[in-house]
């Protein structure tokens, strides 16, 4: 079989190590879930998880040009699709946004305001590299 990037694909769990998970694709093809793709939050032991044998679904993310190695993400499963151009009428957002009526004050002044500070800065900088 020809796999892609990003692709949906099932697979059996062949073995676990402390590092992630070893998926058998297909009769000539396996690939490994690292232990940061396997969930998010913090895994102590992916045998509590996972067990040999156990059907799985994983998504694609890398194929290694040369040795051909795949990496594989359960992780990436759980993240929402959107596409670029939805149908109309179609809800699009997946997070709330909450707006408030507070604005940010940021720490940035005008240019003009600070010009005759940076002048006399760089002015008492040159006089001790002169002296």
């Amino acid at each position: 079989m020809d796999y892609k990037i990003g692709q949906k694909i099932q697979g059996t769990i062949s073995g676990i190590q402390d590092y992630g998970v070893f998926v058998q694709l297909d009769s000539k093809h396996q690939g490994l879930v690292h232990i940061s793709e396997c969930k998010s939050g913090r895994i102590t032991d992916l045998k509590d998880d996972f067990h040999v044998g156990q059907p799985i679904e994983a998504i694609i993310l890398d194929i290694d040009d040369y040795s051909h190695k795949i990496s594989l993400s359960f992780r990436q499963l759980a993240i929402p699709v959107t596409h670029a151009n939805p149908k109309p009428g179609e809800n699009r957002n997946i997070y709330k946004h909450f707006w408030t009526s507070t604005r940010v004050k940021t720490a940035f002044k005008p240019i003009a305001a600070t010009i005759d500070a940076s002048k006399s800065e760089a002015l008492s900088r040159i006089r001790r590299v002169k002296e």
